[in-house]
């Protein structure tokens, strides 16, 4: 019995070979985008393209699978590679330790891409980039300030309600012209913070969810 054997036996052989055989690229390796990383390398994808600029923060260790006590001040794109290859050697992964903006001109085609990113910025630098190369993707809205697991949802942009980043990104996608796109978002009003200050307190259950939920949405897309 193979690392993947339980999957296959859920799934079927050619789901899973379908899955060796696709290319996923996933923006942001922090709080979502590592549960993220994490769940589509346990469950076959044959090749990770990861991109992240930051390197790891004792703060991060809370929430993120990458951050560990051994791994504070190093390259995120860098942990989560080894930490891939710890999970399936066979695995193809290209780290990309950079930030996405507009002037990210990446000759790759992903067959999907997640979008894990923190800023509004570089997530609509990330939405162009995939609509003008046609890739499909699918995005995160805010995970910090929740703590309610059953408030997650799968929607389209133009359909997301309560959740402050959607709707600032709501509003840029129409101004922009984009198309309608798949989001995860919850629909929990933020909860209250114990302290003040420019940060947002967020819980390893909450953005461990989102991350495993975009995860879930690419994996049945790649199957179908």
């Amino acid at each position: 019995m193979d690392r993947l054997h339980r999957i296959t036996l859920l799934l079927g052989n050619e789901s899973v070979k379908k899955l060796q055989q696709s290319t996923v690229m996933v923006v942001g390796c922090g709080a979502v985008g590592s549960f993220a990383i994490e769940a589509l390398a346990r469950s076959g994808i044959g090749h990770l393209i990861l991109v992240d600029f930051d390197k790891v923060e004792e703060t991060n260790i809370n929430r993120q699978l990458f951050a560990l006590d051994s791994s504070i001040g190093q390259p995120k794109v860098e942990v989560a590679k080894k930490r891939i290859f710890d999970i399936n050697p066979k695995i193809k992964v290209d780290s990309l330790d950079m930030f996405f903006d507009d002037n990210a001109d990446l000759d790759i085609k992903p067959d999907f891409v997640i979008d894990a990113i923190d800023t509004v910025a570089s997530k609509m630098a990330l939405y162009k980039w995939c609509l003008k190369n046609k890739i499909p993707f699918v995005s995160s809205m805010g995970a910090a300030r929740k703590t309610d697991l059953t408030k997650i949802k799968v929607g389209v942009i133009s359909k997301t309600t309560v959740c402050p980043l959607a709707s600032k990104i709501r509003r840029m996608v129409r101004e922009s012209k984009m198309p309608d796109f798949p989001v995860v978002y919850s629909v929990e009003p933020a909860v209250p913070q114990q302290n003040g200050g420019r940060e947002f307190g967020s819980m390893i259950t909450v953005t461990g969810m989102f991350g495993l939920v975009l995860a879930d949405f690419v994996i049945k897309k790649l199957i179908i």
